[in-house]
């Protein structure tokens, strides 16, 4: 039933009066998915530093400090600092290896949030490799990108997710630039710097695929022989309807998804529920997100599904990964085995796969990614 049809049953159902009560509940709780919350805006848990020592620190004890492998914490206006394993855990405390402070000066009794963002900056700033400025002529102006140069003839494409941006992308250039291919970090309508999509809205890659198209155009007319799609989260839905739906499809000859979002109803009531909805209201929510987007769910599905897919396709995901439900990789995966390859992340966060072990996640990508140089 769409968003319009049961606002209209509602109201008939239980009245006028109640009927907009469930207009405004079902807006209210959709907010979070067509205005995504930026990632490092998203609230978490407050942890505590208690004591600090020669490269270790210790954090009391929250499901946020004790997340294995490698992550920020960031505090006051602008602190950041980068952990890794955990070397001691009790009932009082948890000890983490301390990599290293970039910005303001960590003490005793600073609160600070767990946040997936260990690089930060631009390519050089973050990891010294060097880049240029670019961008794709896309459907609404230009869409500006980071270029990072290679011998390969492929590109890869890379898509961060929603609530993201293209520092979402950082971690794995250092694979990429050893592996001598080109790297494309993109933006699409919404993202700063880019045009805004027309109505406001994030439309779960139903619009943005276009913008991705526009910057494979860009890779194709700057001597990309192939392309390899590499998207985060709702980044890795709107690579999958590229690949999907472009006039180029043909020139893709991969898709890496990380945390796909495959079940946009589930995805949607999780939201809602994030944002303090649950039950009919986190429903409503959901139905408020397609009406309000227009998003044609039955396209999304068969998409989702991999009705389309016509490449090799390696889906990082993790089990209990908490906004994309497991279930609709793993139906993917089952549907499609003839093209892909479904990888668990355990302890893996939504579009955080690569912090929950850093070297086993570019391992995996390398071995993906070397039939393709």
């Amino acid at each position: 039933m769409r968003w319009g049809t049961a606002a209209v049953v509602a109201a008939a159902v239980v009245g006028a009066g109640a009927g907009a009560a469930v207009l405004v509940i079902g807006r209210r709780a959709s907010e979070r998915m067509v205005h995504p919350v930026k990632a490092q805006d998203r609230p978490t848990g407050p942890v505590l530093v208690k004591a600090l020592a020669a490269g270790r620190v210790t954090f009391t004890r929250s499901p946020e400090s004790t997340r294995p492998g490698r992550w920020a914490v960031e505090w006051g206006d602008g602190g950041h600092a980068v952990v890794e394993e955990v070397l001691h855990e009790d009932a009082q405390g948890v000890t983490r290896r301390l990599v290293r402070a970039d910005r303001g000066t960590l003490t005793s009794g600073t609160v600070v949030r767990f946040t997936p963002r260990v690089h930060t900056g631009d390519p050089t700033t973050a990891l010294g490799l060097p880049f240029s400025e670019t961008a794709a002529a896309g459907e609404l102006g230009a869409l500006p990108a980071w270029y990072l140069d290679g011998m390969r003839g492929t590109w890869v494409v890379l898509v961060h997710g929603s609530g993201a941006d293209r520092q979402q992308v950082l971690p794995v250039l250092p694979l990429l630039d050893r592996l001598g291919l080109p790297a494309l970090a993109v933006t699409y309508r919404g993202d700063a710097g880019a045009p805004s999509s027309p109505d406001g809205l994030g439309h779960f890659g139903e619009t943005e695929w276009r913008d991705v198209e526009a910057a494979v155009r860009l890779a194709l007319d700057n001597g990309a022989g192939r392309v390899i799609l590499y998207g985060w989260s709702l980044g890795a839905t709107i690579a999958l309807q590229t690949a999907a739906r472009s006039a180029w499809a043909s020139s893709v000859s991969s898709l890496v998804l990380d945390s796909p979002v495959l079940d946009l109803p589930a995805t949607a009531r999780r939201g809602a529920a994030r944002s303090g909805y649950r039950g009919t209201a986190a429903e409503l929510g959901a139905l408020a997100v397609e009406g309000r987007t227009g998003v044609d769910l039955a396209d999304f599905a068969r998409i989702a599904d991999g009705t389309d897919l016509r490449v090799p396709t390696l889906v990082l995901h993790g089990p209990d990964d908490p906004v994309a439900p497991w279930r609709a990789a793993a139906r993917l995966a089952g549907r499609r085995s003839d093209v892909v390859s479904l990888q668990p992340v355990p302890g893996g966060d939504h579009a955080a796969l690569w912090n929950a072990d850093p070297a086993r996640y570019e391992e995996q990508l390398r071995r993906w990614l070397t039939p393709f140089l």
